[in-house]
């Protein structure tokens, strides 16, 4: 096989991991149901099967990056592989609760390094004019597993039992790890960084604080006391980690010494500008993913493979921003493409003078599809109960367009400033901010919602414990209506949160907006060099994260 059919059949195997990991977060709500019937799970433990997930996958992140740099991303990536396979298979079969949340914390760790390992590898293997191809590949496996989920999701729970959408995993999975083998190449650096056990344990506990403490705000409300403390002191020890981090880089930063966390990266304005507008991204982008299938069950009454299947626009523009932003994106003003050496490697990955992004400025593309995004979501932000499917597809597409233009612009930006040499380690940082972003976004947007909903209820006659259930949840309320054979306050249900949808969406695009802007302002024109040093006598192989 061809050394650049091999790159590229490498990625398309890492998306589909990718793509895995984002279908278990998004079946799981499907299976939540039938885990509570079957395994008589609580509320409370209910919470803990996704909870445990989200919370070993924001701890373990930071430190899956650093061991791809030091003992190699191919091996780190297939260990994870592994056992993301392995516990799906303990995630079907559980006995009970305890098994469940114990596997999902296992699945958790496999899919912490399976994030960074994917993006830490494309500075590798592919030459700045390919990166953007490659990028807006693995980018479009996250999104197409939010409409994808619920239609295999929802399939599966018809004809199936609830395991069965944890089994799903392993074939891909195995498929994954076969590809992985035979066509990844091995890459690490060549400086062998140290684990840096204190930091380790300062970002871990600090994310996981952070993540804790918002999910438990968007569940219990942002009065929660124990919510906020949780989340204050998680961002109390992500600051001594940053100044652990800054000691540890001023007493030396070879082998052992080296920090968890490249802070240097932070002076290159295309990663600190690329993070951040990746991250908002994810903040935006979940808030829709929140509340749409939702509004399709709830008001619209689809079941949930209806409702992946009406999300399913989302891919059609995302798919045409992809193409039409790579295109402009790779034309370039006299610059001539450089053939990829044997070794799969590119030199210009590593050159240190700056390459245009193309005829079209990352800058403007960006702004241009964040701008396209803020459309779309006000657009989005009139619907009403009356409005129809076509409407919705509508301006989801035209949000999945701007999407498509905007992400693999942002993302190239951040991983153009990788050193090949701390590649997963950068990539592991770019993963926990947009893992965090999301996290906050969905605990932020939902409380925006429920506001909403909860301002157009009129249930002051119904009895206390019917009237909790109709504020839980617009699913909640409908059951409610139905039960009392109530079509006055069906409608009102429906109509409340419609209401509380289009709030959220006009915060939504609001946040579009301003990335708008912030990318105009601050967005570099043109791809950086990798930020950092390079350490003196470095060999080739070392600078290009090859094995020495």
């Amino acid at each position: 096989m061809a050394e650049g059919s091999r790159r590229w059949w490498a990625l398309v195997a890492m998306a589909a991991s990718v793509l895995v990991v984002g279908l278990d977060l998004t079946v799981l709500n499907l299976a939540l149901p039938s885990i509570a019937a079957q395994l008589h799970a609580s509320t409370g433990d209910l919470q803990w099967v996704a909870d445990a997930y989200s919370l070993v996958l924001a701890a373990a992140m930071l430190p899956a990056g650093r061991l791809g740099d030091r003992y190699g991303r191919k091996r780190i990536l297939l260990i994870a592989l592994a056992l993301f396979g392995i516990s799906s298979v303990l995630c079907s079969y559980a006995a009970n609760t305890g098994e469940l949340i114990a596997a999902r914390a296992i699945l958790g760790v496999g899919a912490a390094a399976i994030f960074p390992m994917s993006l830490s590898v494309i500075p590798v293997m592919f030459a700045p004019e390919e990166r953007q191809k490659a990028i807006a590949l693995m980018a479009s496996a996250t999104y197409l597993s939010f409409p994808i989920g619920p239609v295999v999701g929802g399939y599966l729970l018809d004809h199936f039992w609830w395991g069965s959408v944890f089994l799903i995993n392993v074939p891909i999975v195995a498929l994954a790890l076969i590809a992985v083998i035979f066509l990844l190449p091995e890459s690490r650096s060549g400086r062998r960084p140290g684990i840096d056990g204190i930091g380790v344990v300062l970002s871990s506990a600090g994310l996981t604080g952070v993540t804790y403490g918002f999910i438990k705000a968007g569940q219990n409300g942002w009065g929660d006391t124990s919510a906020i403390v949780t989340m204050v002191a998680g961002l109390i020890v992500l600051a001594v980690f940053v100044a652990w981090e800054r000691r540890r880089r001023a007493a030396g930063n070879d082998g052992a010494g080296q920090p968890l966390i490249e802070l240097a990266l932070f002076r290159s304005g295309g990663f600190t500008w690329g993070t951040v507008l990746t991250t908002l991204v994810s903040f935006a982008m979940f808030g829709l993913f929140f509340a749409l299938p939702q509004y399709f069950q709830g008001v619209l009454g689809f079941d949930a493979m209806g409702s992946g299947l009406r999300l399913l626009p989302l891919v059609g523009g995302l798919v045409v921003g992809m193409i039409g932003g790579t295109v402009l994106a790779s034309r370039r003003r006299g610059a001539s493409r450089r053939r990829l050496p044997s070794s799969l490697v590119p030199r210009s990955s590593v050159q240190a003078t700056p390459r245009p992004f193309g005829a079209v400025s990352a800058k403007l593309l960006v702004a241009v599809g964040f701008l396209i995004m803020a459309i779309a979501l006000g657009l989005g932000a009139t619907t009403s109960v009356s409005s129809g499917t076509g409407f919705a597809a509508t301006w989801v597409a035209l949000a999945g367009l701007g999407l498509g233009i905007a992400m693999p612009q942002a993302m190239n930006a951040a991983l153009g400033a990788l050193a090949p040499d701390r590649a997963g380690s950068g990539s592991a940082l770019l993963s926990a901010l947009r893992q965090v972003g999301a996290t906050i976004g969905v605990a932020i947007l939902g409380t925006v919602l429920s506001s909403g909903y909860h301002a157009r209820l009129a249930v002051a006659d119904l009895p206390g414990s019917l009237a909790a259930a109709v504020k839980n949840s617009v699913a909640g309320g409908v059951e409610v209506a139905k039960t009392l054979h109530s079509t006055a306050l069906l409608d009102n249900v429906r109509t409340a949160f419609a209401h509380g949808m289009d709030v959220m969406l006009w915060a939504c695009g609001g946040i579009a907006l301003a990335s708008a802007i912030l990318a105009l302002i601050f967005l570099p024109r043109q791809a950086s060099g990798p930020a950092g040093e390079v350490v003196a006598g470095e060999s080739a192989a070392e600078r290009a994260g090859l094995p020495s």
